[in-house]
């Protein structure tokens, strides 16, 4: 996916893993692909290429590697997850049911949960469906502009400050509507999961899919 996503994800693997020597990290094999098509594109725009079908052939590239398991460090493209699972016969490690089961072992069923993500996501339904199923509801920003504008800053290497902004002034409309707890639900907002409102308990999904990976490492003992 995104390189900073990737890398991020990586170091927060190596932070997450109680170590005294490289033997003890867990062994990873990347496929960091900036060519995935745009997940943007397909699903907000309409006039992108199908990301499917590429992340499918890097899911059966990772396997046949070696690859016990697979993560995928964007919320995104957790919309193409039966692509990638019917595609392998080892497991996806699913960030967003990951971050569903999350949701309400903290605010219990029937409560609400902020969204800070795409506005794909929200298009695609994703946390919306996995919470429903546990008996949650999602509140997501009144406005999702500077969001997607936020995003392609942050894909551009530019200052941060506007996208912090961005992502500040959501978290406070989400927090102001009840929502003070909050889903960082985009690996670009992962960068400056800092900036959610005060008062709110921001929970970064791709620090649950680290505890995920660590957990999975343990328990499998690969």
């Amino acid at each position: 996916m995104g390189p900073e996503a990737t890398v991020l994800l990586q170091r927060k693997l190596i932070d997450a893993t109680p170590a005294n020597d490289d033997n003890d990290h867990i062994p990873l094999l990347i496929d960091m692909n900036p060519q995935v098509p745009s997940r943007i594109a397909h699903l907000v725009e309409g006039t992108g290429e199908d990301p499917g079908p590429t992340l499918a052939a890097m899911a059966r590239r990772l396997q046949e590697a070696g690859a016990v398991a697979l993560a995928m460090p964007c919320n995104t493209a957790h919309h193409y997850a039966k692509a990638i699972t019917g595609a392998v016969e080892i497991p996806l490690l699913d960030m967003v049911e990951i971050a569903a089961d999350h949701a309400l072992g903290t605010v219990g069923k029937g409560g609400c949960v902020g969204a800070l993500a795409s506005p794909a996501v929200q298009r695609t339904g994703l946390f919306d469906k996995a919470l429903a199923r546990r008996g949650l509801t999602v509140a997501w920003p009144a406005n999702e502009a500077p969001l997607l504008a936020a995003i392609r800053d942050i894909k551009r290497n530019n200052p941060l400050q506007r996208a912090r902004a961005a992502l500040n002034e959501a978290s406070a409309d989400l927090a102001a509507r009840g929502a003070v707890f909050q889903l960082v639900g985009c690996s670009e907002f992962s960068l400056i999961a800092d900036s959610v409102a005060p008062g709110v308990t921001g929970v970064d999904t791709l620090d649950l899919l680290t505890d995920a990976i660590v957990a999975f490492h343990r328990l499998s003992g690969t």
